[in-house]
């Protein structure tokens, strides 16, 4: 079955009420260790009428081999770009959500210090909550929109630019812990991962407060 290409028509519709859109999108939420990261895209209007990469998907729609040079173009495509990141300690503090919240919040933060103007903005979040709100210091535009990653193309691109920032992240972590193989699994619950758990214990890079800890620490 052959997979539609995101397009510009919904960031079209809200630019005629808005002077930029930052789009958001999470990666790692699901994983076992590492950050959860979000990815942030900025587009305005002029953006809005060129055409969108070739290739440019949701980042799961996209091969591993190709991820680096369609995310690259993408970060090309848009006005600017940022990932923000939330630690697995953090998660462990505060929770999933909250800490979802906190990477949004440093992405958005992330494209303003590069000029993108808040004031004004429409932030195009995926899913259907919002998880940004309650955590940024001041009041933001928020629109979730399920199924955005796949549908919006600014939103494919923070999928695919906050992707390979997160899967580079892991596999350099690799190198450090190599007895997790994250080069491969990328802190996400594949049998291997939870073998070597099992066998050594957990990482500091892990998140501890979830149902990973049948294994003694070894930090």
């Amino acid at each position: 079955m052959s997979v539609v290409a995101p397009t510009l028509t919904l960031e079209r519709r809200l630019l005629g009420d808005c002077d930029l859109i930052i789009s958001l999108d999470e990666v790692g939420r699901g994983a076992l260790a590492g950050p959860v990261a979000v990815g942030a895209a900025v587009m305005d209007a002029a953006g809005a009428r060129r055409r969108v990469p070739e290739g440019l998907r949701d980042s799961k729609l996209v091969t591993e081999r190709r991820r680096p040079d369609v995310a690259a173009r993408a970060a090309a495509w848009v006005q600017a770009s940022a990932v923000g990141w939330a630690s697995a300690a953090e998660v462990d503090e505060v929770g999933i959500m909250r800490a979802l919240g906190l990477a949004a919040s440093r992405a958005v933060e992330g494209v303003a210090a590069l000029g993108a103007g808040i004031d004004g903005a429409l932030v195009l979040l995926d899913g259907n909550h919002d998880y940004l709100s309650a955590v940024h210091p001041s009041p933001l535009r928020v629109r979730p929109v399920i199924k955005a990653d796949r549908d919006c193309a600014s939103v494919s691109a923070a999928s695919v630019i906050a992707k390979v920032a997160r899967d580079t992240y892991m596999s350099e972590l690799h190198g450090t812990y190599p007895q997790y193989q994250w080069d491969r699994n990328k802190g996400y619950a594949s049998q291997e991962h939870r073998d070597a758990i099992r066998t050594v214990g957990l990482s500091p890079f892990h998140r501890a407060s979830w149902a990973i800890t049948d294994a003694p620490t070894l930090f």
